[in-house]
């Protein structure tokens, strides 16, 4: 990636009329910046509308309609397939990107994948977020492998949000398009991770500063915050299939067999408690015993989730914290 190189800002909305505008504002105030595709992913407010009233008249925005609501993965697609900028970067609706993000993406050296800190901000506090009040953290660029991805995937104990899939890289639409590779429309939960891996395990190189460049404002209701269990089911899926295509990276499928049965556990805790609240415990316990191997899985999930309950504060809390608080990218 070169300095000077343009990039498309991708951003898919849905019931996104109240921060669209803000989304659209700060893209379009990147000088980097030569397209904003935003796709109304078929929005029953005023999503639409919000976003053509945030244009700055330079041409470099455009507006589009999905005809049904299909999703992020399909409407950022729709998104890739109509712009022509070689370098791509998502923003969710609800964020926004700080001033100077690209340049110092830019600026990171030949990587496929270029990604930086996230300051996760409380939608009160927005308003009080100044790029000058954050911390300046330690410099240097960190390189993610596919094991390193995988595992920096995985929940921690106590970790509200920070997963590596949280990440919202600058990416090489050549790498892309070699490859074959866009967003899997199929998965409505996880499709960042999916593509990210994806890329990785198709050799991509993927560069992650601690300088922070993108704000996600944290909200209750979020579709990040659903795990519907037919979208559990479906990255359980997509994970098999990544296991599949790491026969040949022998480090990577440890970490990568890990992070699918985690998903696979989460999955079968939200199938069994379907099961239950229509058929009652005899159901649930009918689900978890057969196979057996799904019992334990289960019980885990069951207990882990008492004690989140119990321990953890909200995510909406905590005015504003850091995807990498520490030294550190991956996890030790």
């Amino acid at each position: 990636m070169a300095e000077g190189a343009s990039v498309c800002v991708i951003i898919a909305a849905y019931r996104a009329e109240a921060t669209i505008g803000r989304a659209v504002a700060s893209a379009l105030s990147q000088p980097e910046v030569s397209e904003v595709v935003v796709v109304d992913d078929a929005s029953p407010d005023a999503t639409g509308q919000r976003a053509k009233a945030a244009d700055d008249g330079t041409g470099r925005l455009r507006v589009l309609r999905m005809p049904q609501n299909s999703g992020p993965a399909a409407a950022r697609n729709h998104a890739l397939d109509v712009s022509s900028a070689p370098l791509v970067a998502v923003l969710d609706a609800d964020d926004f990107l700080l001033p100077g993000r690209f340049a110092v993406l830019l600026a990171m050296g030949a990587f496929d994948l270029a990604a930086d800190n996230i300051v996760f901000v409380n939608a009160a506090s927005v308003a009080d977020l100044q790029r000058a009040d954050l911390p300046s953290f330690p410099p240097g660029i960190e390189v993610i492998d596919a094991a390193a991805f995988a595992a920096g995937n995985l929940a921690r104990p106590g970790v509200q949000r920070g997963e590596l899939g949280f990440l919202k890289p600058l990416m090489s639409r050549d790498f892309l398009d070699r490859h074959a590779l866009r967003y899997d429309p199929g998965l409505w939960l996880g499709e960042d991770y999916d593509l990210y891996m994806r890329m990785l395990l198709a050799g991509g190189r993927f560069g992650v500063t601690r300088k922070v460049g993108y704000a996600a404002v944290v909200r209750a209701g979020s579709l990040s915050g659903q795990h519907r269990t037919a979208d559990l089911l479906a990255l359980t899926q997509a994970s098999d299939r990544h296991l599949g295509a790491s026969k040949r990276i022998p480090g990577a499928r440890a970490w990568i067999r890990r992070h699918r049965n985690a998903t696979r556990a989460k999955y079968l805790l939200r199938a069994f408690l379907d099961r239950k609240a229509v058929g009652g415990m005899a159901a649930g316990l009918r689900f978890a015993l057969v196979p057996p191997t799904r019992f334990m899985p289960i019980l885990r999930g069951v207990l882990r989730d008492k004690l989140v309950t119990r321990h953890v504060a909200p995510a909406t809390s905590v005015a504003r914290r850091f995807l990498f608080e520490a030294d550190a990218v991956t996890p030790r």
